[in-house]
């Protein structure tokens, strides 16, 4: 509490005492009370006046600090109404009607935004659901009807493919634990199953493909690694050089396992490399390309590394490297072994 604004405010009150005593004063000369007598009224008077003061302050001093300590050690501050003493103060109890009144209104607000926006993505994971028959059957009918045209057009349905999984993931990203399976798979099956999902658009632009498979097994949800994977080589394809390459190997260090992703396109400049996994963040590369960047993949990358555990991390000199890091820790080294 501000002991300056507190005094401030007792102003009015010190000069009604300051009037007060100055009234009595001129009473009890008129009176002929004797001098010391005056002074030991006026002394109690002022004493007295000056411990209510005190009294108070100190009072209301230890009730503020106990009520911002409770509000300090609340996640959820919004239910501090519901922790706090019922104040025994008249004034102090209209405030704690309207904070419990404020505060139930809030909480029935955001349970109402809670249940739309469950309902919101319910409705989007079921949308993305269905229309991945329609684009199902036409890749078939495209792959059953070899032309140029389904050539090209594979390519776009691809795409489509991979916009609907993207806004899929988005919309589980938040609790992504109800929807993943971790077991033990082998890395390199999982970036074998990433260039098939992208096979096509790999095709187009003639990207040389390059594997220097190992061996090495982590624990992790496959769907999900599987689409980190997909944003980093669909990225590489987007900002690709005259000669494509993507190259694929794995690095062991201490208790981790890494999978790097090396690409030769065009690179991320030292400004933007920091921000690149920001929400939104597309980079002087990416607002010069041809194809508009959104800024969402690689943010997606990182929110769902950090949901399931697994380091995330690039650089950018001849090639731009990203690098999955998967922890191993001893028990899984006896399994593997």
């Amino acid at each position: 509490m501000n002991g300056k604004l507190y005094w401030k405010q007792k102003l009015p009150l010190l000069l009604l005492n300051g009037a007060g005593m100055a009234a009595l004063t001129v009473f009890l000369l008129l009176n002929g009370i004797n001098r010391d007598s005056l002074i030991l009224i006026l002394s109690v008077w002022g004493a007295v006046l000056a411990a209510c003061l005190a009294g108070t302050y100190f009072h209301r001093k230890s009730q503020m600090d106990k009520l911002l300590n409770l509000a300090d050690q609340l996640e959820e501050r919004y239910l501090l109404p519901e922790v706090m003493e019922r104040p025994a103060r008249a004034d102090d109890q209209v405030f704690y009607r309207l904070l419990k009144l404020s505060g139930k209104s809030m909480l029935e607000q955001v349970s109402e935004a809670n249940r739309e926006q469950a309902d919101y993505r319910e409705y989007i994971e079921q949308w993305i659901h269905e229309i991945k028959t329609p684009i199902t059957a036409m890749k078939l009918i495209c792959e059953n009807h070899k032309t140029e045209f389904s050539s090209d057009l594979l390519v776009e349905l691809e795409q489509i493919n991979r916009y609907t999984e993207q806004a899929l993931f988005y919309a589980r990203s938040e609790h992504p634990e109800k929807d993943y399976l971790v077991r033990e798979i082998r890395l390199f099956d999982a970036v074998h199953r990433a260039i098939a999902e992208n096979r096509y658009l790999l095709r187009q632009y003639n990207v040389q493909i390059v594997l220097t498979e190992t061996d090495d097994c982590v624990y992790s949800d496959e769907k999900w690694l599987c689409f980190i994977l997909n944003q980093i080589i669909v990225n590489a394809v987007k900002y690709r050089a005259e000669s494509p390459r993507i190259r694929f190997f794995a690095e062991q260090s201490g208790n981790e396992v890494s999978l790097c992703i090396a690409d030769n396109g065009v690179g991320i400049t030292d400004s933007d490399l920091p921000r690149i996994f920001e929400k939104g963040f597309t980079g002087e590369n990416g607002r010069s390309a041809s194809q508009a960047a959104t800024g969402i993949g690689l943010y997606l990358c990182r929110r769902l590394c950090d949901k399931l555990g697994i380091g995330l991390s690039a650089a950018s000199d001849e090639e731009t490297i990203f690098r999955l890091s998967f922890h191993i820790n001893d028990l899984i080294r006896q399994v593997q072994g």
